[in-house]
Formats: C-alpha cells, sequence, structure tokens
C-alpha cells in the first residue's frame, strides 16, 4: 500500500477506483510500409472507432448538457466524413508508402495551417475541431485511450495532473466521488469547484498521476489531506468507520439548515453560497444559504466555441433568481483571464495573464459582449433580488465606465418598454490592493464591496496562488491582509453600505472569528462550508471577537494570528 500527502481541498471522504485523466502520449515514428491497401484499412478502422465514439458523446451531450454542447461533436463528425481530407490522408499513404500515423498528422497539420491563417472566424474555429479529432483518431491507430470524463458512468476517483474549469464543468457528481491531483492549493479552481460539486478533494500532491494507475482502488481523505493507494482492507473498514462518523457530523449540522446566522450574542451576519451555474442551486438551498454571494457567470462561457447568447444568458441568470425566491443574488460579471481561458475569443498569450487582460479590463474593451451581458441581467432582474458586480476594478474611472454602460443599457431597455428592476445595486470586487487603501472613495460610490480575498492575497504578498514553490507566502491570516479587510469594512460602514467576502478565507474556520470581529456583513463560501461556518458563529461572542481582531491586528506574523485564534475559540 502505498501513501501520498497533499492538501486537504474539499472535505469528505471518497473510495473508488481510479479515473486517469492525464494526456495520453500519441507519440510515434514514421515508416515505411509494405501493404498500402492493409494501412488504408487500418485508416478507416480507426476512422470508423472515432466516429463511433464522437456520436455516442454527441447524444449524451444533447441529452444531458443540451444542443449547444453537442454541436462541438456534430462539427468533429462533419470533419471526419470530410471526402478531401480523408481522400488526402489515403492518398498519402498509398503514393509515399507511409503508415497511417505520419499521413494523418502531415495532411492535418497543412489543413490547421491552413485555417489558423485565414481572417474568417469560423474558419479558425475549423482548426481547433481538426485538431481535436486528429487526436481521437490518432488514439485509435495507436490503441491508447483517451479520457472523456463527460462519458464517465461508474463510480470513480478523478486521477489528474491538475482539473481546468472545463474539465470540473463537464464531471458528474452522480458518479464522481472525488479527485485528487498534482498541482494546485485551497484556492485552485478546482478545489473552488470540488468544494461546490460536494465531492472530496486532495491537490498539489506533486506525483499522483505517477503513482496511481488506472482501476487502482484508492483513498481520498480530503479532511486530512491523504491519497492511500490500493489500501488494506483494514484500511478500508477504518476509513468507511470515518465516512459515517463523517456524515453523522454532517447530520448534526443539518439541523441548523432553517436557521439564521446569529452569533453566541445575537449578532447577526449572513451566511451565503459561491456558484458557478444553476445546477449548483440545489447544493445552496439544501446548506441552508441565506443568498448567492458570489454567481460566477464565466462557466456559462467556457465548455463551447463561441459566446452563449444573450436569451441563453437570460434563462441561466433567472433560473437562479427564481431559485432563490427573493434572497439576494449577487452577480459577477464575466470574469475571463488569468487560469480561465476562452479559446474562441482568440486572446494573445500574455507571460502574467493574472496581472493582464482580463476581467473588466476585457469587458470594457469587448463592449459587445460586455453589453449582451448587461442586458441579460437587467431582462433576469425582475425575477428575484438581483446585485451585479464588476470584478478586478483597479480605478474610479474603470468602476464609473462600467456602471456607465450599464445605465446606458437599462435606459435602452426601458425605453423599449421592457421591465427591469430599479432597485439592482451595483458594486465591486475588492481584490487590488490600491482598491482597498482606496476603499474609503469607492465607498462613496458603490453599493457594496464583496472582498475577493483568493487574489487579494496574492497580489499583496506578490505569490503566485498556483505557484507551490511559493504557496508558503499565501497566507490568508497574515497581519497585513487582515489590516487591509478592516480598510474596506470600515470606509463601507463609514458612507453606510455593506461588505461581503466571496473569497475562500470566508469559510475558512480560523479566519471566521477574526472577520466576525471586524464587522464583516455577508460570508460567502462553498455551498457545503455554510451548516458548518453556521455552527461556529453560534458558539462565538461578536464582542469578545472584537477583542481578538483588535489584538491580532496589531500581530506581526501569521504564526501569532493562528495562535491567538486558536487559543480563544479552541479550534483543533
Amino acid at each position: 500500500m502505498d501513501f501520498l500527502k497533499g492538501i486537504a481541498a474539499s472535505s469528505g471522504i471518497a473510495i473508488a477506483q481510479a479515473y486517469r485523466l492525464v494526456e495520453p502520449d500519441l507519440s510515434f515514428e514514421k515508416k515505411q510500409i509494405d501493404d498500402s491497401a492493409k494501412e488504408i484499412d487500418r485508416f478507416q478502422s480507426a476512422l470508423s472507432k472515432a466516429k463511433t465514439e464522437l456520436e455516442k458523446i454527441r447524444d449524451r451531450a444533447k441529452t444531458e448538457l443540451g444542443d449547444d454542447k453537442a454541436a462541438i461533436f456534430e462539427a468533429h463528425l462533419l470533419v471526419l466524413s470530410d471526402p478531401e481530407l480523408i481522400t488526402q490522408i489515403e492518398n498519402k499513404i498509398k503514393t509515399e508508402n507511409v503508415n497511417a500515423e505520419y499521413a494523418l498528422k502531415e495532411t492535418t497539420d497543412m489543413f490547421i495551417a491552413m485555417f489558423e491563417q485565414m481572417d474568417n472566424e469560423y474558419m479558425k474555429e475549423r482548426a481547433a475541431d481538426i485538431r481535436d479529432v486528429t487526436k481521437r483518431v490518432l488514439s485509435h491507430l495507436l490503441d491508447v485511450q483517451i479520457a472523456n470524463p463527460s462519458m464517465i458512468n461508474e463510480e470513480v476517483i478523478i486521477v489528474a495532473e491538475d482539473l481546468t474549469p472545463s474539465d470540473t464543468a463537464q464531471l458528474n457528481r452522480k458518479y464522481v466521488k472525488g479527485f485528487t491531483t498534482d498541482i494546485g492549493g485551497r484556492t485552485s479552481h478546482s478545489a473552488i469547484m470540488a468544494r461546490s460539486m460536494e465531492i472530496p478533494a486532495v491537490v498539489g500532491t506533486k506525483t499522483v498521476t505517477k503513482e496511481i494507475k488506472n482501476g487502482d482502488l484508492i483513498i481520498v481523505d480530503g479532511l486530512k489531506g491523504e491519497v492511500h493507494i490500493n489500501p488494506s482492507p483494514e484500511l478500508i473498514e477504518k476509513y468507511k468507520k470515518e465516512l459515517a462518523d463523517f456524515e453523522a457530523q454532517k447530520a448534526e449540522w443539518a439541523k441548523l439548515v432553517n436557521e439564521k446566522s446569529f452569533s453566541a450574542d445575537g449578532h447577526h451576519v449572513e451566511l451565503a453560497a459561491n456558484i458557478g451555474t444553476p445546477d449548483d442551486l440545489e447544493g445552496v438551498i439544501c446548506n441552508g444559504g441565506e443568498g448567492i454571494g458570489l454567481y460566477r457567470t464565466e462557466f456559462l462561457y467556457m465548455g463551447r466555441d463561441q459566446l452563449p447568447t444573450e436569451e441563453e444568458q437570460f434563462e441561466a441568470y433567472k433560473a437562479v433568481l427564481e431559485g432563490m425566491k427573493g434572497k439576494p443574488v449577487v452577480v459577477r460579471t464575466l470574469d475571463i483571464g488569468g487560469d480561465k481561458e476562452l479559446p474562441y475569443l482568440n486572446l494573445p498569450k500574455e507571460l502574467n495573464p493574472f496581472l493582464g487582460f482580463r476581467a473588466i479590463r476585457l469587458c470594457l474593451e469587448e463592449q459587445d459582449m460586455f453589453r449582451t451581458q448587461l442586458r441579460a441581467l437587467l431582462k433576469a432582474s425582475k425575477y428575484g433580488n438581483l446585485k451585479i458586480m464588476f470584478p478586478m476594478i483597479a480605478t474610479l474611472d474603470e468602476f464609473r465606465e462600467a456602471k456607465a454602460i450599464f445605465e446606458e443599457e437599462k435606459e435602452k431597455l426601458v425605453l423599449n418598454g421592457t421591465v427591469v428592476s430599479d432597485n439592482i445595486e451595483i458594486g465591486i470586487m475588492v481584490e487590488i490592493p490600491s482598491t482597498a487603501i482606496l476603499a474609503d472613495q469607492f465607498a462613496k460610490e458603490v453599493d457594496f464591496f464583496s472582498i475577493g480575498t483568493n487574489d487579494l492575497i496574492q497580489y499583496t504578498m506578490a505569490a503566485d496562488r498556483m505557484n507551490e514553490r511559493v504557496s508558503y507566502l499565501y497566507q490568508p491570516y497574515h497581519p497585513a491582509i487582515l489590516r487591509l479587510v478592516k480598510m474596506v469594512i470600515d470606509a463601507a460602514h463609514k458612507e453606510g453600505k455593506w461588505v461581503g467576502m466571496c473569497g475562500e478565507m470566508a469559510g475558512d474556520e480560523i479566519a471566521i472569528p477574526i472577520l466576525l470581529g471586524l464587522g464583516l456583513d455577508e460570508f460567502s463560501m462553498s455551498a457545503t462550508s455554510i451548516l458548518k461556518a453556521r455552527s461556529q458563529i453560534r458558539h462565538l461572542s461578536k464582542s469578545d471577537m472584537e477583542k481578538l481582531a483588535e489584538k491580532v491586528l496589531q500581530m506581526k506574523t501569521t504564526e501569532e494570528v493562528v495562535q491567538a485564534v486558536t487559543s480563544v475559540t479552541k479550534i483543533e
């Protein structure tokens, strides 16, 4: 039995077989062949297998994800049926007496280069289709399996180097019981998605893809950050008992599902949830969420080959607003960039995308895209309690420009007779240190703040949260971070505005006592963290936590802060 240590990214315990979601080795050598007819038959067989596979994927995508997702695979099937492409590959095999792998790759590379040089956007997209199809046919020629997370139909634990947001969006929580990765931390998108899907996860193991084979029985312990490979029967029994204990603890927390979030001395705070899609609503309601503190709209734009239409967005926003039945829903406008890409936008590669052309910077330049989203939100606003926040705001001018565009679109809709809500609050995410420092000025113009600590911490500490070599600098409890949070809360309260926090820090059991003491109004976290946080807050006195907050703000190190919190609150 082998054992790996990683970072506990999502609570819980999973026991299942491993499903490796890794890029296959599709390397090959050019070979001269004697029988070209036999080689063409081999090519046709691989082509046929690829078509059958794609038809299954298309049909399942249509049933489970809708026609727009299925259209991607329709395009791939069209490529496989293109006589010009197929004929050129077969001719190359015949005339040059080369193996099918070489003929396929040489021919498709030529087509890809040709399409990528065209000005027409549609033709550029075809290059991506050809690239994907080539990989699929090549895998059948080489008899190498390509992992396809959307086709999983048995209980598994995903093993990967990392999971992209589009990978995680394809995972079926009915079958995916947990996952473990080589890289990542508690604030990586794979970890955030795991908490949103309510599945255990251990990330940052460094070597899990090297150590685990497809079909290995593994245990993912998302409580301690451990992965056990082919465990003994005794260990399996031990973990089954721990899983039962964890479920019993969750059952105790579940008794608080319809309760409000009050401290021991009667102070109310709002515990809200972070979501990525309307499908996450069930988890919010089942976990007693008092609102949505962050709706990450970028997932509407991902895993597809074109921008979502205004109608598609309207339906998604309407579903969430109606589902929350009047409770507040804070929608973040498109936050693409950093580690979230949209290939169909063809944005240039950047040396440091986290500090680059992303979020509101992209939206203010690509205004058609931004205005479409704002119109969809405005049309949906009559169905619930909508609040909108702009991400990555660095200057007052950016906020003013974004708000002006919002007001222009609102005015146009009203003039056309469209009913829109009159009380949509407009706020910003505070995730850039300069914005936190100037919070007193922003507070005069915004309706609310939501502190995005995932980015605020990495920008303040100059430490990329995805880089394991500097992960020690990603310190949520550092006094510098706590002082910035206090500045934002104090500035907002002075102007009579409310402050939320939608970074992972909001659900952290060490941070919660300090944030309560600092006066945070809304804590937004993964839905699965809400009941545990509510239970914790019920045992904390706000007046006591105010004294604790005053004390930790004067400390010098993270270690001192953690020690102070644990000694007062009895956190283990």
